[in-house]
């Protein structure tokens, strides 16, 4: 189904059909994605004395808890409240879910005995181009990103000044297949976090960063329109669903 959309001063033709669904989905398994030292997560049915609330095991309905980390177990997308000691809620915050977003890939550069994304590799990916919302996709892209274990890797990373160039830019929502934008051991400083919510000045509460996202080679690299489906959490941050379309015209 071909819709026509208004959105800013610009008609935008989308194919709602054909959506681009870049999330990990969540699963109880060791192989899940996984990242911050904890264990998997866990999907179980309730236990009433010895009674187990599962179709299999003779009841009417599945009903089960889940356990999980979402900044550790998949797809997340997280407000400033994930580093401030006053409580924000991304359910609270995130208010409006359709933007237009650039879709860039790029070759992590070696910075010592780390790999980071710079500031030059951003600009030269985005040009003159206004966006609301940037997706990262690093290379190697390999479908390992979906089960991948990173405790312990020292994975990529964005230098500071790389996400105060997309701040610049006017990027509210940034989007990336990694654990984390910033360093995975940084003694807590958390320059990047802190430099895209902009916390030692006027909050940005309506911005945010979405992690542990999966974008197949088949998506090719340009301007789509981002859908970002969250869970309503009242917490830092949510599992999400961003949805990509592609612009027809």
């Amino acid at each position: 189904m071909i819709a026509t959309i208004q959105f800013n001063s610009r008609k935008l033709q989308i194919d709602l059909s054909k959506p681009l669904d870049i999330s990990i989905p969540m699963r109880a398994s060791k192989s899940n994605v996984n990242a911050w030292y904890i264990d998997e997560p866990k999907i179980e049915p309730v236990m009433f004395d010895e009674d187990i609330i599962s179709v299999k095991d003779g009841a009417a309905v599945n009903f089960r808890n889940i356990q999980f980390n979402p900044h550790a177990h998949g797809t997340h997308t997280e407000c400033v409240g994930h580093i401030t000691e006053e409580i924000h809620s991304i359910n609270q915050n995130l208010k409006q879910f359709f933007f237009l977003a650039e879709v860039i890939t790029v070759a992590p550069e070696e910075l010592n005995d780390d790999t980071v994304i710079s500031k030059a590799q951003l600009q030269f990916a985005l040009g003159n181009k206004k966006r609301d919302a940037i997706v990262i996709r690093t290379i190697p892209n390999l479908k390992d990103k979906l089960s991948h274990q990173y405790s312990n890797t020292n994975w990529t990373y964005l230098k500071e000044d790389a996400v105060a160039f997309l701040v610049k830019k006017g990027i509210k929502h940034l989007l990336i297949d990694l654990p984390s934008i910033d360093r995975e051991e940084d003694g807590g400083e958390l320059k990047s976090h802190k430099a895209f919510w902009n916390f030692h000045g006027k909050l940005r509460k309506d911005a945010t960063i979405t992690e542990f996202i999966y974008v197949p080679n088949s998506v090719e690299d340009g301007e789509y329109f981002l859908n970002l489906q969250i869970a309503p959490f009242e917490n830092d941050a949510t599992p999400s669903k961003p949805i990509l379309y592609k612009i027809l015209e």
